[in-house]
């Protein structure tokens, strides 16, 4: 019923720029909130990113913040990833999320839905 595609991943040196999309299928896009979360080999995975069905609310990882941005297009239903300034420690494979409603999901049991995650490698 839903169905969530990442792209956009790959190799990058420290210091440069990715931005990761997730092209969603479902019935009604905007009812949903979107994120992104992160997991590195051996590690939980984590939360990264997320954004309310409007837009109106962000929330980012500390680390994050101020490098990564979270934008939504509901007109395409795809969700974006903009990461700027990457750095090796941001190296892990990125998924995409969704939770119906309006409440954003920033752990792993609270989202409903992910896709299959794009891998993202930061060398030093």
């Amino acid at each position: 019923q839903v169905r969530l595609v990442e792209s956009g991943g790959g190799l990058v040196q420290a210091g440069g720029s990715l931005r990761l999309s997730c092209a969603a299928s479902m019935r009604t896009f905007s009812s949903y909130t979107m994120g992104w979360f992160r997991q590195a080999p051996g590690k939980e995975r984590e939360f990264v990113a997320a954004m309310s069905w409007n837009g109106a609310n962000t929330y980012y990882l500390d680390s994050a913040k101020g490098r990564f941005t979270i934008s939504r297009d509901n007109a395409e239903n795809t969700v974006y990833l903009q990461m700027n300034s990457l750095k090796p420690e941001d190296t892990a494979v990125y998924y995409c999320a969704a939770r119906e409603g309006y409440v954003v999901c920033r752990r792993y049991e609270e989202c409903d839905y992910w896709g299959q995650g794009t891998q993202v490698t930061v060398s030093s």
